[in-house]
């Protein structure tokens, strides 16, 4: 048996509207950097703390109930993902921000908008 964790939705908060996320791909980096000194053994023996940076890689489907989103200019956005078990904690990335956007188009789906977004703090609720 597996011990795999599925997400359920994943939902993103804008202006008090809800969007649904059809994908998205968290990256979180440490910032931690190895430290090489000069020394006898000729290996790293440290590392140096740095910032940590979470990017969102997001796929959305482009509403058409009739009003606009800016996607270009979403600032202090919340994406929460939602386990399928209730045993498991959501996971939240708080005041997202847009970095780049690109719409696609297919004939059997519906129009999709790719987003690279920024956050600033990632939360275990």
């Amino acid at each position: 048996m597996s011990d795999a964790t599925y997400a359920g939705a994943v939902i993103m908060e804008v202006n008090g509207r809800d969007i649904e996320i059809i994908s998205i791909k968290p990256q979180t980096t440490t910032g931690r950097k190895p430290v090489k000194t000069m020394n006898r053994a000729g290996r790293v023996l440290g590392y140096a703390d740095g910032v940590t940076e979470h990017k969102l890689s997001v796929t959305a489907a482009i509403p058409i109930d009739g009003t606009a989103i800016d996607w270009d200019n979403i600032t202090k956005a919340k994406i929460t993902i939602y386990p399928i078990n209730k045993e498991d904690k959501r996971v939240s990335y708080i005041d997202c921000f847009t970095i780049e956007t690109s719409e696609q188009y297919e004939a059997d789906n519906e129009a999709r908008i790719d987003i690279e977004m920024g956050a600033l703090d990632k939360v275990v609720e």
